[in-house]
């Protein structure tokens, strides 16, 4: 497949801007509920356990702990330098997997691996060793696992870099979100561009496979000018994936956001061209655009996937391994089983209760019945492959595909007519113009959105 120079249609985008979910699941987890407990996810595990007794399974560990507040962050994260508090969580962490080892049916390996927080590598090198153990303890792996963990650059050494290695980390991920520095401080996230540099060369010196390097638009006091600069020294890194997020100033939601002045911020007309350049100008530099926020390189997996029709979306974006149980260990986590999520409580003192009961610390999710599936798959196969047969979902789940999204085809009118969609009998196809704005095309299959109930949940901008 020939990969070319994205162009940007400003005036697209500013029509279609909208707040909307970014369907990391479906239903999305506002509309998840108390009804849904710890035996529901025991007997869903079993279920899928007995129906695919082969099938991997994807594992992600949610370490929250950070040494500095980031202004911009949206993420279920607290700062502490206390190491007892930290030693107290990974014991809890064992403790949560020895309730949930038994339940798993002992063929079943794991394929993926993620730590995602907070701050994975503010724990010390050892107690990372000590995780890592316990993890291989519980669960046995795939020889070829992706075993991925997201980095701060700022508080690393080598030997937490080395300590990963030992315990088959293969994969990181680092945030730079910019390097100027009048930036960096107006969000409190100090990172000079030599921290970076040197996390980069001890990852490629201990032999790291994959490196994602993440980015933020819309960040206080960012301009095009100082932006583009920040882009060309990342391409000149050479990093294999690059994620370019949309920063979502939710103050009245994220109380921290409140320490960003909005007067700081770039307009709503700033952001959108600092989106088209950061797409143009990746894209013109030879990386893919792969969806929502992800670029990658021609070679990289993700772009494999993308070329034949491979690609998956789950909780931690963008994978190459679709349709696995996912299950989500640490306060926060979210689980994905075949017809179920489930996350666990957002708070130490109830998690840590929960596991001392003897329980596994569900606090509420979700049951998808078949419509759910059905909208889940579509969604799914629109956002990672950006086209769709309709006869599969027909033989699927016998309906007729234009009689049963009638509604949803019709508010996609406007949207083929903006050339951002192709519809016919057999396909709906993406287009290029449309892959930009995907999040809102498949906002059409969300039924929970069309109801239009009072109290409906806020969601970030989809531009």
């Amino acid at each position: 497949m020939k990969h070319q120079k994205m162009i940007v249609n400003i005036d697209l985008l500013k029509k279609y801007d909208k707040a909307g979910p970014r369907y990391t699941s479906y239903p999305t987890a506002p509309y998840f509920h108390d009804g849904v407990g710890p035996q529901t996810y025991l007997d869903h595990l079993k279920k899928d356990g007995l129906a695919n007794p082969q099938q991997d399974i994807s594992l992600y560990f949610h370490l929250p702990f950070c040494d500095t507040l980031c202004y911009f962050c949206g993420c279920n994260m607290m700062v502490t330098r206390n190491q007892q508090k930290i030693e107290e969580y990974i014991e809890y962490l064992d403790k949560e997997m020895a309730l949930l080892q038994p339940h798993l049916n002992p063929h079943r390996k794991i394929k993926q691996l993620h730590w995602g927080g907070g701050t994975p590598t503010h724990l010390s090198p050892d107690q990372i060793r000590r995780l890592g153990e316990a993890i291989h303890k519980w669960f046995p792996f795939d020889a070829n696992a992706e075993v991925s963990v997201e980095l701060d650059p700022r508080e690393l050494t080598r030997e937490h870099m080395v300590a990963l290695k030992e315990i088959g980390f293969n994969r990181c991920s680092m945030g730079v979100q910019d390097f100027d520095e009048k930036v960096q401080k107006a969000v409190n996230r100090l990172q000079p561009e030599s921290v970076t540099v040197q996390t980069l060369h001890w990852a490629r010196e201990l032999g790291f496979m994959s490196i994602n390097l993440d980015l933020m638009y819309g960040l206080p006091f960012q301009k095009a000018d100082s932006y583009e600069q920040t882009i060309d020294r990342i391409l000149a890194l050479n990093p294999d994936r690059l994620a370019v997020f949309n920063y979502a100033h939710l103050p009245q939601l994220i109380k921290h956001q409140q320490l960003i002045k909005d007067a700081w911020l770039p307009t709503p007309e700033e952001k959108l061209q600092l989106l088209k350049l950061s797409i143009e100008k990746l894209t013109g530099a030879g990386m893919v655009y792969i969806g929502m926020d992800h670029f990658a390189q021609p070679q990289d997996e993700l772009t494999i996937a993308l070329e034949n029709g491979s690609l998956y979306r789950n909780f931690q974006g963008y994978s190459t391994h679709a349709g696995l149980n996912l299950l989500a260990i640490g306060i926060t986590g979210i689980g994905m089983l075949s017809d179920l999520y489930v996350q666990n409580f957002k708070d130490l003192e109830t998690y840590y209760q929960a596991i001392d009961n003897g329980k596994l610390p569900i606090k509420h999710g979700v049951k998808l019945n078949t419509d759910d599936q059905l909208r889940r798959e579509v969604i799914t196969e629109l956002m990672c492959n950006f086209s769709l047969q309709k006869k599969t979902f027909e033989q699927k789940y016998n309906i007729q595909f234009d009689r049963y999204f009638a509604q949803a085809l019709k508010n996609l009118e406007s949207f083929e007519a903006d050339n951002l969609i192709r519809l016919n009998d057999e396909t709906l196809d993406i287009t290029e113009e449309g892959r930009l704005l995907i999040r809102n095309i498949v906002m059409n299959f969300d039924a929970y959105l069309q109801k239009k109930e009072a109290g409906q949940p806020q969601f970030s901008r989809t531009v």
